[in-house]
C-alpha cells in the first residue's frame, strides 16, 4: 500500500462520523521535524493524515511518538496528488536561508541565501504549489523573526504577495515570543492564511502575560528526590544530572576567555549561564556543541548543559516536569532536534485561536 493509500483511508476514517460534534479537521504536516506543529493541532482536535520530513534522524523521533509508518521523505519528489486532501496544511519550512546566522555564513561563503539558494530557498514554493492544488482551508507557516527583514523586506513581500495575490488567501501574520508559554525567549513568525473571506487577525489574539510565565526552576531536574532517576540524563536516588553534562574546564576555560575577548572589543558575544530563576536564551540547533548560549549555574562545580529531557520541557513537548515525549536519538541529534522545533504551546494557542474559522 502506498503513502497515498493509506493516508486516504485515514483521512476517511477520521471524517466517516455521523456526529457532527467530533468530527476532526484534518491536516498535512509538512517539514514536520519532531511534530511541534502535529502536537499543537491535535490539541486543537485535528488529524493529521500526512507527514513529510527528510532527516532520518528526525523521522526517528517522529515514528517513536506518533507511530507513523509512513513518512514521505522529500516533498519535491512527491506528486501533488499522492497528498491525501485535508482542511489544514502545517510548515515549518526551512529557515536557514533566511535566518540571521543562516545568512552570515552564507555571505562568508560566497553562497547565494533567500530566494537564490537552490537547495533550500525554493521549498517555499513547493509549499505554494502544494497550497495551490489542494486548496485547504486554512494553513500556518512558522520560521525565523529575521525572514521579515531578510533582503530588505522583499523577501518576505515576495512570499505574502504570492499567498495573497497568486494564491488568493487572506494572511495574517505575528511574531511571537514563546517566553509567555516557556521560561525561554524564542521570537518566531507565524503566518496564517485562510481561504475563504474572514476577518480573521492573528494579532488580535491574546497572550499570557510573560511576567506570570514560568521559569527555568520549572523544568529543570529538581535533583533532590522527587523526580525518579531517567537514566542516561539523571541518575541516583536523588535523581542528579550526570556528570557528563557539566562542562570540562578545558571548555570552561574556552569561553569565559572568548567572552572575555569579545567585551574587551564592545561586542556581546559570550556564554549565557543562567539560574533557577532566570529565563534562558534562544535554544538553537547548535547547542550541542557547546551549550553556551544556555548554561546552568551549579553550586560547588563547573556551568552544565541542558540534558535532552529538560530541552523537551523547554520546548514544550512534554509539561514543565513531564517526561512523556520519547528520546530515542543521540544527545547530540535531540539538541538539534528541539533547537530546529516550535515551541508546542505557542502553536497550541495558535492552533485553537483559528479553529472557530475552521469550523
Amino acid at each position: 500500500m502506498t503513502i497515498s493509500d493509506i493516508q486516504r483511508s485515514f483521512y476517511w476514517a477520521s471524517h466517516s462520523s455521523s456526529d457532527g460534534k467530533n468530527k476532526q479537521f484534518s491536516f498535512v504536516d509538512i517539514f514536520a521535524g519532531i511534530g511541534g506543529m502535529r502536537l499543537g493541532f491535535e490539541a486543537a482536535g485535528g488529524a493529521s493524515v500526512f507527514t513529510c520530513e527528510w532527516n532520518k534522524y528526525c523521522q526517528q523521533t517522529y515514528r517513536a511518538n506518533f507511530g507513523e509508518e509512513e513518512i514521505a521523505d522529500d516533498i519535491r519528489e512527491i506528486p501533488l496528488g499522492a497528498i491525501p486532501p485535508h482542511e489544514v496544511l502545517l510548515a515549518g519550512f526551512p529557515c536557514q536561508p533566511f535566518s540571521i546566522a543562516g545568512v552570515s555564513k552564507k555571505n562568508a561563503l560566497s553562497v547565494p541565501h533567500g530566494f537564490a539558494c537552490q537547495a533550500q530557498g525554493t521549498l517555499f514554493f513547493e509549499l505554494a504549489k502544494l497550497i495551490a492544488y489542494h486548496r485547504p482551508k486554512a494553513f500556518l507557516l512558522e520560521n525565523v523573526k529575521n525572514l521579515v527583514s531578510h533582503d530588505r523586506g522583499r523577501t518576505f513581500s515576495i512570499m505574502c504577495s504570492i499567498l495573497e495575490n497568486e494564491l488568493g488567501y487572506h494572511i495574517s501574520h505575528r511574531v511571537i515570543d514563546a517566553r509567555r508559554w516557556v521560561p525561554q525567549h524564542r521570537e518566531r513568525i507565524f503566518i496564517v492564511g485562510l481561504r475563504d473571506a474572514n476577518d480573521f487577525d492573528l494579532n488580535a489574539m491574546p497572550l499570557p502575560d510573560p511576567e506570570s510565565g514560568p521559569v527555568l526552576g520549572d523544568i529543570l531536574h529538581p535533583e533532590n528526590g522527587t523526580e525518579s532517576a531517567e537514566p542516561p540524563y539523571t541518575c541516583g536516588e536523588m535523581g542528579n544530572v550526570a556528570d557528563k553534562y557539566t562542562l570540562t574546564q578545558h571548555l570552561w576555560n574556552y569561553l569565559t576567555d572568548y567572552a572575555k575577548k569579545h567585551k574587551a572589543r564592545g561586542n556581546g558575544f559570550g556564554y549565557g549561564l543562567v539560574g533557577r530563576s532566570d529565563i534562558a536564551r534562544t535554544l538553537s540547533a547548535r547547542y550541542y556543541k557547546d551549550g553556551s548560549e544556555i548554561l546552568i549555574n551549579q553550586e560547588s562545580r563547573l556551568p552544565r548543559r541542558l540534558t535532552p529531557r529538560e530541552c523537551a520541557r523547554l520546548m514544550g513537548f512534554d509539561s514543565l516536569t513531564g517526561a512523556q515525549f520519547k528520546i530515542p536519538v543521540s544527545d547530540t541529534q535531540a539538541y538539534r532536534q528541539f533547537g530546529n522545533a516550535v515551541a508546542v504551546p505557542t502553536v497550541t494557542a495558535i492552533a485553537k485561536y483559528m479553529k472557530p474559522w475552521l469550523d
